[in-house]
């Protein structure tokens, strides 16, 4: 462990040894640089709602998981290490997020994520089974603790992803699985029931009926 913390502390990528990293929030988040583990508090999915949100949606093996907004991808890689039966996704517009999501990916030996540089309303939701989202559109909305100011950022993008997303799980079959997480019962279609609530209501987990 000392060997790894000082490969860490001078900027060079730890050494593979996932069991370590999924101890405490505070452990995993040393993976990333300092640069993005700044965000980690506000920005990324804590272990235990990971944990959550893959029992959930996890319902079979090869379940292929869309993570909508996957920034620097900490709820596909703690759910693909939770869940190694299931296919995860993140699909990021910060290339250099998703990038790290990938160099982390590797070190950690963990083959059942994909990440994608790009935007969600590129994809074809229908082919993923189920899905995950972690209200990335907020940023959208709010003058302070934004990840970094390199995207444009408008109450019209929101407006705009918001309905997309809206749209694109409408289409969904029934069955479809959703776990959200900061999001408003008005954000997601009236078709997705909330099954239950966790986290004072915070984290809900939904089925398309």
């Amino acid at each position: 462990m000392l060997l790894d913390f000082l490969k860490h502390l001078f900027g060079k990528r730890p050494l593979p040894f996932p069991a370590e990293y999924f101890v405490s929030d505070r452990q995993f988040n040393q993976l990333y640089p300092p640069s993005i583990r700044r965000a980690a508090i506000k920005h990324f999915t804590q272990l235990d709602i990971a944990k959550q949100a893959a029992e959930f949606l996890v319902n079979e093996d090869k379940v292929k998981i869309l993570d909508i907004g996957s920034g620097a991808g900490k709820f596909c890689l703690a759910a693909a290490y939770y869940k190694p039966n299931a296919l995860f996704y993140g699909v990021e517009l910060r290339a250099n997020l998703a990038e790290q999501a990938e160099f982390i990916k590797n070190d950690l030996g963990l083959k059942n994520i994909t990440f994608i540089k790009g935007s969600f309303n590129e994809l074809d939701f229908k082919q993923y089974n189920h899905f995950y989202f972690y209200n990335s559109f907020y940023e959208n909305i709010i003058k302070e603790g934004r990840i970094d100011d390199k995207l444009p950022f408008s109450k019209k993008i929101f407006d705009d992803y918001s309905a997309q997303l809206f749209q694109q799980l409408e289409q969904m079959p029934a069955g479809t699985r959703l776990v959200t997480y900061h999001v408003t019962k008005t954000e997601i279609p009236l078709s997705f029931k909330v099954t239950r609530e966790s986290t004072d209501g915070f984290l809900k987990f939904c089925i398309k009926i």
